[in-house]
């Protein structure tokens, strides 16, 4: 039996790079770290944003921390059809042609011409990870996730190998829910 990991649901959030956030929050405002997360440096803030769809809106949207280099939205697939956007499912990053949306904070508002994303289930592993695991960067994997009463198997799942990451494997909120998962899930590949 392969090693197992934890399988963490990832809520609807937002990555902004820090002209963005100005724009938003004011020249002089800050992020404020809230809660950090199982990836080393990375956090949930007290700021919140709504993002805004075609259809309509969805308020108090996580903004998580630091910067990035370009601003992303990440949403489930119930999310995005329900502010009326297209389902466009990539790695966290890969935005080109993807949709936009607009982004109004309590000191501005702005139109991101793209990257809103649902993103691919992913495994972050280190490199001593990956040996364990038998499995290198970008393999395509299939995990299985047990629960009480909804037990399944994820194909798709996107190795991501860094020294800078902590094993965990990420799936948006559908997912989640098709699961069944609740507090604490482990997850293992199966082949």
């Amino acid at each position: 039996m392969s090693k197992e990991f934890i399988v963490e649901t990832s809520a609807r959030h937002v990555h902004l790079t820090e002209a963005d956030f100005k724009v938003l929050f004011g020249e002089n405002a800050k992020l404020t770290p809230k809660k950090y997360l199982s990836q080393p440096g990375q956090f949930a803030c007290e700021e919140r944003i709504e993002v805004v769809g075609p259809k309509k809106s969805i308020a108090n949207v996580s903004i998580l921390g630091p910067f990035r280099n370009k601003s992303q939205v990440e949403l489930s697939a119930t999310d995005a059809r329900s502010i009326g956007l297209p389902i466009v499912i990539r790695e966290s990053g890969d935005l080109a042609n993807t949709p936009g949306c607009k982004l109004v904070g309590p000191c501005g508002e702005l139109e991101l011409q793209e990257g809103v994303i649902v993103a691919k289930r992913h495994i972050h592993v280190t490199p001593e990870d990956a040996k364990e695991l038998g499995v290198k960067e970008k393999d395509v994997v299939s995990v299985e996730i047990n629960t009480e009463e909804r037990s399944l198997i994820f194909k798709d799942v996107v190795v991501r190998v860094s020294d800078k990451f902590s094993l965990a494997m990420h799936i948006d909120t559908d997912e989640s829910n098709a699961a069944g998962c609740g507090k604490e899930v482990y997850g293992r590949i199966v082949k």
